[in-house]
């Protein structure tokens, strides 16, 4: 199983769609508090659809409190930021890693960065933007770490409804 870790999240809207993309992928979401909204918002409950209830979650007052509850957290740990040196295909993303991504307005803290040179990942981008949206760059990155893992035990073929394949 791999692991999605948010950093203190501001978009409920975003933080739905990562919901769903774990639920649909097998994937743990780990939420770290102080967040921007509740739970409960409206937003999260769109984006994720009625999938949220099946998304395997928990959520954390502090990023302490994330690493003394995870303790092989931290030796498993990839760094998704605009700042990091290794792309995110360049690197072997196992089972049993965990991915951070920062909050939106941030991203991930230098001081956390600075400690960790070889595990922060980025998403190469045109140089005229920031950054990308951040359901969309959980998705990039944990869709590559799923092919490395050859989607684990996810369904890979699909099926017509009305018609079949010949």
């Amino acid at each position: 199983m791999l692991n999605i870790v948010l950093l203190e999240p501001e978009m409920p809207a975003n933080t739905g769609n990562i919901g769903r993309t774990c639920t649909a992928t097998g994937t743990k979401l780990h939420l770290i508090e102080p967040m921007g909204f509740k739970l409960n918002d409206k937003m999260i409950k769109r984006a994720g659809l009625d999938y949220w209830e099946h998304l395997d979650y928990q959520v954390y007052d502090c990023l302490q409190d994330f690493l003394d509850a995870n303790p092989d957290a931290l030796q498993n740990m990839f760094y998704a930021t605009t700042k990091g040196k290794n792309k995110y295909s360049d690197v072997h993303i196992k089972d049993g890693s965990y991915i951070m991504f920062g909050k939106e307005s941030a991203g991930i803290p230098e001081e956390i960065l600075v400690k960790h040179p070889g595990t922060a990942i980025r998403i190469p981008m045109n140089e005229k933007i920031r950054s990308l949206n951040l359901s969309n760059s959980v998705s990039i990155v944990l869709y590559e770490a799923l092919r490395q893992n050859d989607f684990f035990d996810m369904q890979t073929e699909g099926e017509l409804h009305r018609l079949h394949w010949d």
